[in-house]
């Protein structure tokens, strides 16, 4: 069943909490498959039998249930004043293949780490993590993953009030960059280290026996981020609040708040109203990433030179640089990146952020394109139509001498989704959720884990937003 490595060998960076559910709480989504994969019971899921458990202070799903503390780099300030504030790790699963994945419950109320807060979670942001959690995963973008999701009558006051919410997430660790700041920051040697052998020891294991595993780790943390970021610029996602405490070492996209992707692509584009700045808009999202592997690096100095510190994150940017391309060639059709092909590439970005076209539309339109014809529909879609003719020719000459074009249609059409969790589809279910009626987010929830079919074509959830209007959304959940 479940264990709890984190919760026994690391005693000394937990605080035990019991969940505190709110009152009537009501399941709502499984994801089963999940569950499946996770090896999970099936009686937790008979007549609502999870919510029972997460209410005994002594079932095997809460009665070892901890908070973790860490600290953080918060829009670039240091903060060691943070941990699971309205969260609790309640254990790790250990799926078929004999990996772990812990089991987080979002919502369970107050604990020590709460800062003067209710320990609550809200119907709004808990759905939209679930949704945009399940959509980045199918997109193959690595990503924490939903498991369930519970709605109460207990009303939170937010910047209005809002209904209640839990859902349990599920990651191969909840252990973030801040971790390793808050023990490096606070001088508590001892901890950093137990948290490092623990860290070696369960989930990078094939790294002990490198000649210098610390540098290694740290190696792979920066190679991981670096292609999660790449695979968040090349599908238009933007994270929103890249806070160091939101940063997974696993490199998986993690805590959702005020996340969005682009509809028509802006690139400086910000959704996050706590963000006026703009510290973490879309073409920020490289570089704020090397930032924080930076602050996480100072963590390692105890093991690693600061020439092997160096070493390491000089990798981060040939790294994503090569995974962007390589995306980016797949979502055009095109063989591997060389000159030629990263002209076509800069082109169309260039003509699709002049013109602020839908970026997933007119991926998604490019893939149906007959590049052996010298006139080209999607040309409709820009006024510029002397410079879309001239890419268009560039394009579908490459396309012609590099391979069977069936296949690289093929190709594209697996690599530019139909359905993304846009903003406006996610408003309207949590709306219809509010009230009770779950129908359109499990349809949304089937839509985007199927993301690349035809099927979803010319439905509801292939359409873009009927307005231009820049959609504004808030940290607070």
């Amino acid at each position: 069943m479940l264990t709890s490595h984190y919760a026994r060998e690391l005693a000394q960076l937990v605080t035990p909490v019991a969940p505190d559910i709110p009152r009537d709480a009501r399941l709502r989504l499984v994801n089963h498959a999940l569950a499946d994969e996770l090896q999970l019971p099936g009686h937790w899921w008979q007549t609502d039998n999870i919510t029972g458990l997460l209410c005994s202070p002594v079932s095997e799903l809460s009665r070892h249930a901890v908070a973790q503390k860490y600290g953080g780099h918060q829009f670039g300030q240091w903060n060691p004043m943070l941990g699971d504030g309205r969260g609790v790790l309640l254990g790790e699963a250990t799926s078929a293949s004999g990996k772990l994945h812990d089991l987080h419950l979002k919502g369970a109320g107050m604990t020590p780490y709460s800062r003067q807060g209710d320990g609550r979670a809200v119907l709004r942001s808990t759905l939209r993590e679930y949704i945009g959690s399940e959509a980045l995963h199918h997109l193959g973008i690595p990503s924490s993953r939903a498991l369930c999701l519970f709605d109460s009558p207990q009303t939170v006051l937010r910047e209005t009030a809002e209904t209640a919410a839990l859902m349990i997430r599920t990651a191969p660790s909840h252990i973030r960059f801040g971790h390793f700041e808050y023990y490096y920051n606070t001088g508590d040697t001892p901890a950093l280290n137990a948290l490092f052998d623990f860290v070696l020891t369960y989930h990078f294991s094939e790294l002990k026996e490198a000649p210098n595993p610390h540098q290694a780790l740290l190696k792979a943390i920066t190679l991981r981020t670096a292609r999660m970021i790449a695979l968040w610029q090349a599908y238009g996602y933007v994270h929103g609040v890249m806070n160091t405490d939101n940063m997974s070492i696993h490199g998986i996209t993690f805590d959702y708040g005020p996340y969005a992707m682009l509809d028509n692509f802006v690139s400086n584009s910000v959704f996050n109203h706590s963000d006026p700045h703009g510290r973490y808009a879309f073409d920020q999202q490289p570089g704020v990433a090397l930032w924080n592997l930076n602050a996480l690096a100072r963590a390692f100095s105890g093991h690693c030179t600061v020439d092997e510190i160096k070493a390491v994150l000089q990798m981060y940017e040939p790294t994503f640089m090569a995974q962007y391309q390589q995306i980016m060639m797949q979502r055009l059709g095109l063989d591997t990146p060389g000159e030629q092909t990263l002209s076509v590439l800069n082109s169309f970005m260039r003509m699709v952020a002049d013109e602020q076209r839908d970026y997933t539309a007119t991926l998604r339109k490019l893939s149906h394109a007959d590049p052996t014809l010298s006139h080209s529909p999607l040309r409709d879609e820009f006024i510029d139509r002397e410079s879309f003719d001239t890419w268009w020719q560039q394009y579908r000459a490459l396309r012609q001498t590099q391979g069977d074009i069936l296949s690289s249609q093929q190709q594209m059409l697996n690599t530019n989704p139909v359905v993304i969790p846009r903003t406006h589809y996610l408003q309207q279910v949590i709306d219809e959720a509010r009230q009770g009626d779950y129908t359109s987010a499990k349809a949304l929830i089937e839509a985007v884990s199927n993301p690349f079919s035809a099927k979803w074509e010319n439905t509801r959830w292939a359409m873009p937003p009927t307005d231009d209007t820049q959609v504004s959304l808030s940290c607070s959940s």
